[in-house]
């Protein structure tokens, strides 16, 4: 199927819907598909710093949340090492966020209380259109490879061998703002299966990937969509053993989480925190010892124009809006 076919092909639209005043600098500007609290005047996609030094904020402490994909509490200790790093290359305190989902990791930037963060694949637009959000790295493996594939795994003798013997039962997604969690899988089913949810198959969530893999595991799931990273950090730590699932369908490979800053720091602040991205010293830290179980090891430079091309159009082909309010 064409690529214009696909995008002809949608399904039931995500919309996030928060309420937020407009700002007065912003109220006469290029913003593109940005809320309209924002301005693009550089055509990058991402909101722009803004100019009026009084909507800059500059916080005593830094608050940074990763993307709500497993136990909160590992991150916490995988991410202690950065954390202490960005400490010294800014000068300021900065605290760990846990989140529970990627719709309040989203809300938590827009108001005002989060001001680095590590967005999903697929809550990136979101976070860009909707809360200010500058992605500006992603992690790689040591010799520049990036990113991830969407599985759609099952358990051995669940009488599931292809995508088509899925029709008829449950199949687990995470939740609707995730990529591999939702919507690169249903583009896909669509496209290239002519499979439709509720109607082919019946869609549950489960919130989570790490949820999703341990209800394919356990059996409590038939089959699910799952970013295949989380699934290998997670055979790692023997959290599952890999004869407990088998993937029917590998994708192309997608970017992973994209990490960055809230627009309205103040400039030098924002470039204090890549500074502190690209100068971390992986080796013996603790993000390295959760990481390199994904093969990752260093912060590669990005932007979001160029390598979420892909993500927006599976966001299209599934009528996604980035309706903020």
């Amino acid at each position: 199927m064409t690529l214009k076919s696909i995008l002809l092909s949608t399904i039931a639209g995500v919309a996030m819907s928060i309420a937020a005043p407009l700002s007065a600098s912003a109220a006469d500007c290029e913003r593109g598909t940005l809320d309209e609290r924002y301005c693009d005047v550089d055509g990058d996609l991402i909101a722009d710093i803004p100019s009026d030094e009084s909507e800059l904020i500059d916080p005593d402490t830094l608050i940074f949340a990763y993307t709500p994909v497993e136990d909160p509490a590992v991150y916490k200790e995988a991410w202690s090492d950065f954390l202490t790093h960005l400490e010294k290359v800014t000068g300021k305190k900065s605290v760990f966020f846990p989140v529970q989902s990627n719709a309040a990791q989203i809300e938590a930037m827009r108001s005002g209380r989060l001001h680095i963060a590590g967005f999903n694949t697929g809550s990136n637009p979101l976070a860009v259109n909707c809360a200010g959000f500058r992605p500006f790295t992603i992690m790689a493996s040591e010799d520049g490879g990036f990113g991830y594939e969407m599985e759609i795994i099952t358990y051995p003798d669940s009488g599931i061998e292809k995508v088509e013997d899925i029709k008829g039962k449950d199949l687990a997604f995470t939740s609707e703002t995730s990529n591999s969690g939702f919507k690169a899988p249903s583009a896909i089913l669509k496209a290239d299966y002519n499979m439709s949810a509720g109607t082919d198959f019946n869609p549950v969530f489960s919130g989570k990937h790490d949820n999703s893999i341990l209800g394919v595991a356990n059996k409590d799931y038939p089959a699910a969509a799952i970013a295949n990273s989380v699934m290998h950090r997670m055979i790692e730590r023997e959290v599952i053993t890999p004869d407990q699932v088998k993937s029917i369908y590998k994708s192309q490979t997608f970017p992973t989480t994209g990490f960055g800053t809230v627009y309205n720091l103040k400039p030098e602040l924002q470039d204090k925190i890549k500074e502190a991205f690209f100068t971390f010293p992986w080796e013996g830290s603790s993000l390295k010892k959760e990481f390199e179980k994904s093969n990752e090891g260093q912060f590669l430079e990005m932007n979001y124009k160029d390598f979420w091309d892909v993500i927006r159009k599976i966001d299209a082909a599934n009528g996604v809006e980035y309706t903020c309010g």
